[in-house]
């Protein structure tokens, strides 16, 4: 055995001698940790302007930035000598000396991004000092060119063409122009928020998206996050011995359906730290519905040194010297904010005010029709009962109004044996319906996650049956939104279209809304649209669409259902409990969250020390 094993050493090929990589090799290996999408070129040379003073930079893309970026700045400019060292590996003027390693008060420091765009993608560069002359310097595929006399106003200009024409393994890994495009918008509507002073413009593909003129930090908070977070936002303002915590922070009625509006900044930086987002989460659980986020803009303050941002490629999570004091402070000063344990009643913010089409102006409002407030129960085969005499209204003129509370009705008689979720016996906090079994085992249900899963289950059945069933609005309603989430719902049309929801484009971040859901009844069409905007944005292209579309139509569900803090009488608690009785997976609600919790006899005699 033992020769034999020799053998085999003795027949293997010599290792390979070791070697220096070819410079234009391991360029294009560092591009891969910085260059990993246009957003990435798109965040690293707006930051390299924000460091060279700029007070305006405009940005400019082309199918998506996978063929064009330019970045146009009015900072401080390159001599002759700096722009072609620029371009250089390991070159920097953000670090005068190697112990400000560790003192970093700049967004860039590393001196890679250039050279790492240069080598996968065309790269040009022009820039000029204020009372000097302009000059220019080309990059390809790592292969730079001399510095040449151009012309060009105070600043600089960079352009970027054909992403990844130098590694097209690379180019094929990237989304459509579309998914890329909202990439970009999104890391500059970060760096937006960090730098409140500095005017924004982004234009892509020939339209503007953002532009945003200079101004005080929370009235740009208002300008990128929208004006229904500016009505329901409460100032935080905490000071402490070595830290500072500043911002923004929608009350607890307002959430969203993802953490993308969560926005984090330390030290001017943009971040998605993981420990300020748990602190984020922890102070907000206790508040904030399971399966809902807060949406926030934070700016934290630390000592440079109290912090190392060099511990990621993207410089977008950070290591803190005292993380257990960071994360302590935060969540205190965010309960604080939040008016945790103070007693504080959250008032709901007001929705957002819908236009029709045209300049017609609604009349008074009416109460709103019983029948259509009760769709949603009827054709998931709940019937609710009838309310005392009230006028009528067309259901189009009802948009955004609560239904009326239903009239008392007789007990309901005993359920039968067959029901295990057995007859109901009350409602606590308006929110959970408490139950006896015929066992005797105590039922608590939760009344929203419970219809959400009936709702979901009878969207999806009429999905499946050849579509939703959609009715339209007697008034379409127009929903302002983010041009780049109107585009996401635009492009997606078609998908909504069979999901009953009948959308139009409305001018730039505008949808018009011509029918929604039946099974719905009468939701808000602006916090839906929201909703499914980041729901699509957080199934990209590459997820399959059976998958696509029941992550929507979740969504639906969670805004068609009952809510918790509606009072319901006896009869519509119980047939809520027999339609769990028959369907499918009413174990769960859409998000995977229990609908209902059953304390047999045992159980409750085990809680109450009986054996």
């Amino acid at each position: 055995m033992a020769l034999s094993s020799a053998a085999n050493r003795m027949s293997l090929p010599p290792a390979p001698a070791i070697r220096i990589l070819p410079e234009t090799t391991a360029n294009r290996i560092a591009a891969g940790e910085v260059v990993e999408r246009p957003a990435a070129v798109v965040k690293e040379l707006v930051e390299n302007a924000l460091d060279a003073g700029a007070t305006r930079i405009g940005i400019t893309l082309e199918g998506g930035g996978i063929d064009r970026v330019v970045i146009e700045d009015d900072g401080c400019g390159m001599s002759a000598s700096d722009l072609d060292m620029a371009v250089e590996r390991h070159a920097t003027s953000k670090l005068a000396e190697e112990g400000l390693l560790f003192h970093i008060a700049t967004l860039g420091f590393r001196g890679e991004a250039l050279p790492s765009i240069g080598a996968v993608a065309r790269l040009g560069i022009t820039s000029r000092q204020p009372g000097a002359d302009a000059h220019a310097i080309t990059v390809e595929g790592g292969r730079k060119s001399a510095v040449t006399p151009a012309s060009g106003a105070e600043g600089t200009r960079i352009e970027v063409r054909d992403l990844f024409f130098a590694v097209p393994a690379r180019r094929k890994f990237l989304k459509t122009p579309r998914s890329e495009a909202d990439h970009a918008i999104e890391a500059v509507r970060r760096l937006a928020l960090a730098w409140p002073q500095v005017a924004f413009r982004l234009e892509n593909d020939g339209r503007e998206v953002l532009n945003l003129p200079p101004a005080a930090r929370d009235d740009r908070i208002r300008q990128v996050l929208g004006p229904d977070f500016a009505a329901a936002a409460l100032p935080i303002e905490s000071v402490g011995e070595t830290f500072q915590l500043t911002g923004l922070i929608a009350q607890p009625a307002y959430t969203r359906a993802t953490s993308a509006e969560q926005h984090l900044v330390v030290n001017r930086r943009p971040v998605k730290d993981p420990v300020l987002r748990t602190a984020l989460r922890v102070a907000t659980r206790e508040l904030v519905t399971a399966g809902r986020y807060p949406v926030a803009a934070l700016y934290l303050e630390i000592d440079p040194e109290a912090v190392d941002v060099n511990v990621h490629p993207m410089k977008t999570e950070l290591r803190f010297r005292e993380e257990a004091a960071v994360r302590g402070f935060m969540i205190s000063a965010l309960k604080k904010a939040l008016g945790v344990g103070a007693g504080i009643a959250f008032s709901t913010p007001a929705r957002p005010a819908w236009r029709p089409a045209s300049g017609w102006k609604p009349p008074p409002p009416a109460p709103l029709s019983h029948a259509f407030a009760n769709q949603g129960f009827a054709e998931a085969g709940l019937a609710l009962a009838p309310p005392p005499a009230a006028p009528q209204t067309s259901p189009g003129l009802g948009l955004g109004f609560a239904p009326p509370r239903p009239a008392p009705l007789p007990e309901a008689p005993p359920a039968p044996p067959e029901h295990p979720l057995g007859r109901a016996l009350g409602q606590v906090l308006e929110t959970y319906i408490l139950a006896e079994a015929s066992d005797g085992a105590l039922v608590l249900v939760d009344q929203h996650a419970a219809h959400e899963r009936l709702t979901h289950e009878a969207l999806r059945t009429q999905y499946l049956d050849g579509g939703v069933r959609a009715q339209a609005l007697l008034l379409p309603a127009v929903v302002d939104l983010p041009a780049s989430a109107a585009a996401r719902l635009l492009d997606a049309a078609p998908e909504l279209a069979r999901l009953g929801l009948d959308i139009d484009g409305f001018g730039a971040g505008a949808v018009l809304v011509r029918a929604m859901p039946a099974l719905l009844g009468n939701p808000d069409p602006a916090p839906l649209l929201r909703d499914l905007a980041e729901e699509l944005a957080e199934t990209s292209e590459s997820t399959a669409l059976d998958a696509r579309l029941d992550a929507a139509i979740a969504r639906l569900a969670c805004h068609g259902s009952v809510r918790a803090g509606r009072r319901l009488a006896p009869a519509e608690m119980d047939a809520l409990l027999r339609q769990m009785e028959a369907t499918p997976r009413a174990a769960t609600c859409s998000h995977g969250r229990p609908t209902f919790l059953k304390l047999g006899p045992a159980e409750l005699e085990k809680l109450f020390g009986r054996r």
